[in-house]
């Protein structure tokens, strides 16, 4: 079969999920999958409205069937599902059941090998197929997408143990599509490449082209990185989004930019220090690494532990940035050379250098621990802590955030507001 293109609409809104399925079939798009999320906020009828509004798609019901295999395959099928999806996981019985009602209602059967272990793949892909499923899909979850993780390994071990058509999702985009097809695909499933995209139509022709023509077009967005790429992603996404992505934790609350249109990530060397002292905060320059970031306690008071002279020392070094709950000085000058200073205070008078402290040591502040390693990001906001066995999964959730505002400014722009696009009074907590 030729490459088959299916878009996962995984909104919570029906509405939204609408006005994207119609751009992404003017697109290309061949499937049309009513995902979870969807399922779940809108029932049956967000079905029932895909198949009225698209009467000749293929409508695919990613209902996750653990149980009760033959109600709920039949209760998918009557809603307008062509194909209906259970998890591999679920017992034969329950998989025979999707089958048999799949048969007595005209309706496909995928079976979903996600959460399969590695070492069990291979056998139970070739379990379900004897099962009678008409498909097996190979997927990386998105959990698992934000720990910089990709479905091809895994894809390539199930293509070479079945024979029926195999599909994949997980984080695909107009770069990897093609290499979803080479390593076995049948069914390339996009998700937020398309429904996050500023132009899901434009954005569906690209990723249709790419399984037509083999060739790979570059995305900016819908990627996820592992940890040496994490810089370059924590310059781009925002502490607003960081936040979001860490549910609303990791701000360093009532530190500041001493200057605004700033931005600073690097990991952290931790100051600890009393008030007014400024030997270890100078020290730090010395034992700091290049794009580290300086992040100073010195107990959120005054006299200043940082002026001019040590920042001229750390643009020696090339430190990414300094952070000081306590006060710094000289803070014209800084502005000038431009140097990433984030603090709470900003203050004339110095202390001593009488060098009591450590550098190293954990830190707190604001209730926010922040130790050496920890990834620390600042804009025109404030600063956040990233706790560094956290990085890549925060870093990766907050490209996903930003891709959905991306998404969400365009319905917007379109002539709209935020809380009637994302019908904020029906989700509000009753």
């Amino acid at each position: 079969m030729k490459p088959v293109l299916q878009v996962a609409l995984d909104f919570l809104n029906l509405n939204r999920a609408l006005k994207v399925a119609e751009e992404a079939v003017a697109g290309g798009v061949d499937w049309l999958e009513a995902g979870t999320p969807l399922i779940k906020s809108e029932g049956l009828d967000a079905l029932r409205q895909l198949r009225r509004k698209f009467p000749r798609a293929t409508i695919v019901a990613d209902m996750k069937i653990m149980d009760a295999g033959r109600i709920e395959t039949e209760a998918a099928a009557k809603a307008g599902a062509d194909i209906v999806c259970v998890l591999a996981a679920a017992s034969d019985s329950a998989i025979r059941e999707c089958v048999e009602a799949g048969k007595n209602y005209g309706a496909r059967i995928e079976a979903d090998l996600i959460e399969i272990k590695d070492g069990d793949l291979e056998r139970r892909a070739k379990e379900i197929e004897k099962l009678g499923v008409d498909y097996i899909g190979v997927h990386c979850a998105i959990d698992e997408q934000m720990q910089g993780k990709e479905p091809f390994a895994k894809l390539a071990r199930v293509r070479g143990a079945v024979g029926v058509p195999v599909a994949v999702a997980g984080g695909i985009n107009s770069e990897t599509a093609p290499q979803a097809v080479k390593t076995g695909a049948n069914i390339v499933i996009v998700g937020g490449a398309i429904t996050k995209a500023r132009d899901p139509l434009e954005a569906a022709r690209r990723i249709k082209k790419t399984l037509a023509t083999g060739k790979a077009v570059k995305s900016e967005y819908f990627k996820r990185v592992s940890l040496d790429e994490v810089y370059k992603i924590l310059k781009e996404v925002s502490t607003a989004n960081l936040s979001d992505a860490m549910h609303r934790a990791g701000d360093l609350k009532g530190i500041r930019p001493v200057w605004q249109a700033v931005k600073m990530a690097g990991p952290a060397l931790t100051v600890r220090t009393y008030p007014g002292d400024w030997a270890k905060s100078v020290e730090a320059v010395d034992q700091a690494s290049c794009g580290d970031v300086i992040v100073i306690d010195a107990a959120g008071v005054g006299p200043a532990v940082w002026g001019e002279l040590a920042t001229h020392g750390a643009i020696q070094k090339k430190i990414a940035g300094v952070v000081i709950n306590g006060a710094l000085r000289d803070s014209s000058e800084i502005r000038k050379l431009k140097f990433p200073a984030f603090s709470t205070l900003i203050m004339p008078s110095a202390g001593e250098p009488k060098g009591f402290g450590e550098i190293g040591s954990p830190i707190v502040i604001n209730g926010v621990r922040v130790s050496g390693g920890d990834w620390i990001v600042g804009d025109d906001d404030g600063v956040v802590c990233i706790p560094a066995g956290k990085v890549v999964e925060v870093t990766n959730r907050a490209m996903g955030v930003l891709e959905q505002e991306n998404r969400l400014r365009e319905e917007i722009d379109r002539g709209s507001t935020l809380a009637k696009v994302i019908e904020l009074l029906r989700w509000e907590k009753k």
